[in-house]
């Protein structure tokens, strides 16, 4: 039997402040494999960008286990963290996170050239990268001569740079028009066909219906969970 890629079980995250705690996620139990589109919804405050956060090591839970590609997230060193961050995890986020002053190709380099990949290997992978995401004729065009949809683009490029197990994308068309939408949901199902995992943080039902599987939140508790 296949491990998944991730197994999440019973998974608590509690905020103590001086005379407050807060429960953001409550007893969450789930299976991601490789492979899946995964949509996550919840209204405001359901808890959705905190399993986001936990999902993209950026947080660890209170209680409960997180397991990625077999290893408990939860028992990892800081730098093993980062390390999982960098190289197991694409992320994408509602505002692209580009550099203003560098051009597409160049964003599409940065984190390969952090992991200390060769000037030629990048920028050809850094090409091949743009074309796949329809990007071949703006290679030198910085993020302000470029639309907000083409610039998700470019944060896509980037997030596969270094091959991550997981695409983590963060209400990735928050920022754009519809029709821009319906293109960036295209890409993301062109990638998740040739073999990409993806997990999608959303509150619009008909970006969620592009996903396979729907997991939907409420006070930090999964109310349910369907594939479509």
């Amino acid at each position: 039997m296949v491990e998944p890629l991730i197994r999440i079980s019973h998974l608590s995250k509690i905020y103590h402040t001086a005379d407050l705690q807060t429960t953001v996620l409550s007893d969450i139990s789930l299976t991601i494999n490789q492979g899946e589109f995964v949509a996550i919804m919840g209204p405001s405050g359901s808890g959705k960008s905190t399993l986001m956060h936990i999902l993209g090591a950026l947080d660890l839970p209170t209680s409960g286990t997180y397991l990625l590609a077999g290893r408990d997230v939860g028992r990892l060193s800081d730098d093993q963290l980062a390390d999982i961050r960098n190289r197991q995890i694409g992320f994408i986020f509602q505002a692209y996170n580009l550099l203003p002053r560098t051009s597409a190709l160049d964003n599409v380099r940065i984190p390969m050239d952090y992991a200390g990949i060769p000037d030629s290997d990048q920028i050809t992978k850094a090409k091949q990268l743009l074309e796949l995401v329809g990007l071949a004729d703006r290679l030198n065009y910085p993020p302000h001569k470029l639309s907000g949809g083409q610039q998700q683009r470019v944060a896509i490029a980037r997030s596969l740079s270094l091959d991550p197990a997981i695409l983590l994308a963060d209400e990735p068309t928050g920022n754009i028009a519809s029709a821009q939408a319906e293109e960036i949901m295209a890409i993301f199902k062109r990638l998740n066909h040739i073999g990409h995992t993806i997990i999608m943080i959303t509150h619009e039902q008909d970006l969620a219906e592009h996903a396979q599987r729907i997991i939907h939140l409420f006070d930090g508790r999964i109310i349910k969970d369907e594939i479509i």
